[in-house]
């Protein structure tokens, strides 16, 4: 028999229907034919199809062999174990509930301007600058406000300077598909390009060289993965922050995740809300994302533990490893042992079992994967 050659109805059916679709946008990005689209509207973060070259649930290229959205796909079949084979060659032991490493450890920008700007210590916002100013990279795909903030709307974007790096710094609680900034960046000249997201996003680009999807696995040359439990409607601020506790989008300066969901306004003042009044804004692209700890990134990092200044950086490849001990080197960075905030690794683990806990028992289940409830119950 020939070999199978799944396409846009089988990424449709298992992936995109099914529950498991994050809404990352790498199959958007990776088809040649521009006949996906994504849809960001009222909280859906879902790709589709368009109605010509073969209606939602089929695609007219898929049949005559193309195969790039399926191959683009962080959530389709054996991705976990076809990934961890790819970048570190094995697969993961179950004790490595947080994916494999090579190092974690705390780290601060030396730079105060960044550490400021950014969140926990604002290694992410360093790596950045110090990859666009050392020519290891032309451009990062991130996210920033819409406008002038106030709609707290996050949009991909394009940083090509530390001016970019610095005006899209900080965390945003709701969703933004960053690899949508690819044209842009690819418009602009950029052929090494860092993808910044959480793990659903940073999967992307090793799936990618994993199944030789083509130029774009290879212009993302860094993966750079955020923490995440989870992202959260843009229904949030009007039903939840604004409707119970007076808190008008527009009056928001900061917000973070320690526990609370903690959010300070403009005019000084600190607030906390409970992270159980937040849970029914979950995204529903989240609901089965098993990846807390973004384990397929080349760096992984974000905000956890009890030093609210430093970032939990976890370096697990060996590129990663190499931009790491550059910016050591080089002094853009300090770092602490990670032994110096003790409660970190057990909440990495806590945090990392509570997301695998999400993927349903299918054919396609990945590995260290705990029983859950089959697909049709988890949607």
């Amino acid at each position: 028999m020939p070999p199978e050659k799944p396409h846009w109805a089988d990424l449709y059916r298992e992936v995109v229907t099914s529950g498991l679709c994050t809404g990352c946008s790498a199959c958007v990005v990776a088809c040649p034919y521009d006949v996906l689209g994504y849809d960001d509207g009222d909280g859906r973060y879902k790709p589709f199809h368009v109605e010509e070259n073969g209606g939602v649930d089929d695609c007219t290229h898929g049949e005559k062999g193309c195969t790039l959205c399926t191959r683009a796909c962080p959530r389709f079949r054996s991705w976990e174990t076809e990934i961890d084979n790819y970048l570190f060659r094995r697969e993961r032991a179950p004790e490595e509930v947080a994916g494999i490493s090579e190092e974690i450890v705390l780290t601060r920008s030396t730079d105060r301007e960044l550490a400021t700007a950014g969140q926990d210590g604002g290694f992410v916002s360093a790596l950045l600058v110090w990859a666009l100013e050392h020519d290891v990279i032309d451009a990062a795909l991130v996210s920033t406000l819409e406008g002038d903030g106030s709609s707290w709307k996050a949009v991909p974007m394009v940083a090509r300077n530390r001016e970019d790096v610095l005006s899209s710094a900080g965390s945003r609680y709701t969703y933004c598909a960053n690899p949508m900034a690819y044209k842009d960046a690819i418009d602009g000249g950029a052929e090494r390009i860092a993808l910044v997201g959480m793990g659903c996003q940073a999967s992307a680009p090793a799936i990618m060289s994993a199944r030789k999807a083509g130029k774009i696995a290879r212009r993302i040359s860094l993966s750079v993965g955020l923490l995440c439990s989870k992202t959260f409607d843009d229904a949030i601020f009007d039903r939840l922050f604004d409707d119970k506790y007076s808190l008008r989008r527009e009056e928001i300066s900061k917000m973070n995740i320690k526990g609370v969901f903690q959010v300070w306004t403009n005019d000084g003042e600190y607030h906390e809300i409970p992270l159980k009044e937040a849970r029914e804004y979950t995204r529903s692209g989240c609901n089965a994302c098993p990846d807390f700890a973004a384990e397929h990134a080349d760096i992984s990092a974000g905000g956890i533990g009890a030093l609210n200044d430093w970032t939990v950086t976890i370096v697990r490849t060996q590129r990663g490893r190499d931009v790491f001990d550059s910016m050591v080197t080089a002094g853009a960075i300090e770092t602490r042992p990670i032994e110096d905030d003790p409660g970190v690794i057990p909440l990495l683990n806590k945090l990392s079992r509570v997301s695998r806990k999400r993927w349903p028992s299918t054919e396609f289940a990945s590995p260290g994967t705990m029983p859950v409830a089959s697909p049709s119950a988890s949607r």
